[in-house]
């Protein structure tokens, strides 16, 4: 499971001129589930995400959560984030997890979030989303959960 979080001032998604989410301050998670993930690599993900000190504490050091800080979580799934371009231009996406996984895999993974008392909005699964952002400093973490990188 990979995950791209943005340190946000504010952030929304929009689906059909409609908003489907919007948070202030918090994080914009960009969410891949990949077609071998486990039980594991949600719960590494949750875990990760949601004790992510990258907000700056009194001393300007990033050293609170989102919830230290109580923003909010923008959840948006992104299969995109699997795509292999190592062979040619054109991306790849034979790594990233069939539909029907990757809803259950997203959705659990905004449960738990909820579950830990944490506001999450979210963008609509499959839907074409613009997704509109300011990210705050700039701040961006890559997440995977098999250490890749």
């Amino acid at each position: 499971m990979r995950a791209v979080v943005q340190r946000v001032d504010k952030a929304k998604v929009v689906v059909n001129d409609n908003v489907a989410g919007k948070i202030d301050k918090g994080l914009l998670v960009l969410l891949g589930v990949a077609a071998d993930d486990t039980e594991k690599d949600l719960r590494y993900i949750v875990d990760k995400v949601s004790g992510l000190r990258i907000f700056e504490d009194a001393d300007g050091k990033m050293n609170l959560s989102v919830a230290d800080v109580g923003g909010g979580i923008l959840a948006v799934s992104q299969f995109t984030l699997y795509g292999d371009c190592r062979k040619g231009k054109r991306p790849s996406f034979d790594m990233a997890a069939k539909a029907e996984m990757a809803k259950t895999y997203y959705d659990t993974f905004v449960l738990e979030l909820k579950k830990l008392g944490l506001v999450v909005e979210t963008g609509i699964f499959q839907a074409h989303m613009l997704v509109d952002l300011v990210n705050n400093g700039p701040v961006t973490i890559l997440l995977d959960s098999r250490k890749q990188f």
